[in-house]
């Protein structure tokens, strides 16, 4: 199967076109704007690094080294565009002192081991890591006086999973089977009582800080290196010419293009620094229904896209468990904050693919990275011109 040729080219649009949007949409907002990023060497934390770089913002990041080498953060070089620092959230007195030379008006905390089979390898730094770098995060926001906004990233993982065939809204409960989904759930109750205890929206003008949680699916796209993540284990069999093994072959997840939940997180930020502090809660932002897939789906997708005899089969061995069935109901996303997701799963797949491709030609990563960004928004422009 030919992939389509990236949006910018289906549409007919040049950069010129991509700016000009950006002030109708929201971006511009983001112009000179001076960001903290935590968690920006990895695969989202690069995406959304780049992405407000080219949109003006004075970034800063505050992370371990890439996890992966390859990594998106190299290969983009994007240190060069951001000021980095190399450190642990869990490090309060690192992380507090890099916040205060930030001088930030928004944080993003994407920090995390990210990884469920990971966490039952390592669930002290898992836990350690995901709740006590949350607190600490927030606890360095209380002594600086430049933040204004603070949006927490957790996991679509961090509800008890009872098996619902309706997707999962922010009032369900929280649980956590493996250690991985518990510290997504724990991030989700720190983060609340940080809000109702030190920046409550009824006291906004006194602490001047307004706090939401984030929830995203299962992200694709190109430079995704990670380990046990199904793209790059996919893309590595494919350049080994080996078969890809699937060990949960029927597993539905909420599949979504990088850029998707990164764009919710921005919207979320703007509305907060514009004093919408009913928007100071927990939010979804996943794909559309048809896109909840199976990982075979995914697979035999990836398989056609790639060609060159790709080929999968599944695991007999006993595997840790993992969700099978998880799906997120994103209606107060779409209705309250007006976020919809821009790309469908076929188009996010293609894209990825396109990327890995292009890397293999020996093309640059970052412009890869700029031609999906800006096809993105792009499409991002044509769905605000017809709402």
């Amino acid at each position: 199967m030919a992939i389509r040729a990236s949006c910018v080219e289906s549409l007919g649009l040049r950069s010129a076109l991509i700016q000009e949007s950006a002030v109708e949409s929201g971006f511009s907002f983001w112009k000179q704007r001076k960001v903290f990023i935590t968690g920006h060497t990895g695969f989202k934390g690069s995406w959304l690094s780049l992405w407000l770089s080219e949109l003006g913002s004075d970034v800063t990041g505050y992370a371990l080294d890439p996890p992966t080498d390859p990594s998106l953060y190299v290969l983009a070089k994007l240190e060069s565009r951001l000021s980095s620092n190399i450190a642990d959230v869990r490090d309060l007195d690192s992380l507090t002192r890099a916040l205060k030379r930030s001088g930030a008006e928004i944080v993003f905390h994407l920090a995390a081991q990210s990884l469920v089979r990971e966490s039952y390898r390592t669930p002290v730094e898992t836990f350690g890591t995901n709740v006590l770098g949350t607190v600490n995060l927030l606890e360095a926001i209380r002594s600086v006086n430049s933040v204004r906004v603070v949006v927490v990233v957790s996991s679509d993982k961090c509800y008890e999973n009872r098996h619902l065939i309706r997707g999962y809204r922010e009032t369900d409960p929280l649980g956590g089977y493996d250690p991985y989904s518990s510290s997504k759930a724990c991030v989700e109750l720190v983060a609340s009582a940080y809000r109702n205890s030190f920046f409550p929206p009824s006291e906004y003008g006194r602490h001047r800080v307004a706090v939401a949680s984030a929830r995203a699916g299962n992200v694709v796209g190109g430079g995704d290196w990670g380990e046990d993540r199904l793209v790059p284990d996919c893309i590595r069999a494919f350049h080994d010419r080996r078969p890809v093994r699937l060990r949960n072959p029927s597993a539905i997840r909420p599949w979504q293009f990088v850029l998707e939940p990164l764009h919710g997180y921005i919207q979320l930020a703007h509305q907060l620094w514009n004093g919408q502090l009913e928007f100071a809660e927990s939010w979804n932002f996943g794909p559309d229904e048809q896109d909840f897939k199976t990982v075979e789906w995914v697979t035999q997708r990836l398989c056609l896209l790639w060609g060159m005899e790709a080929r999968y089969e599944i695991e007999a061995r006993p595997q840790p468990y993992e969700t099978t069935f998880l799906r997120l109901d994103c209606t107060k996303a779409r209705s309250r904050l007006g976020w919809t997701p821009c790309w469908d799963l076929e188009r996010a797949l293609e894209s990825a693919v396109e990327w890995f491709l292009a890397h293999s030609r020996g093309e640059s990563a970052l412009d890869n990275n700029r031609r999906a960004i800006e096809g993105f928004q792009a499409i991002c422009q044509v769905r605000h011109e017809n709402t």
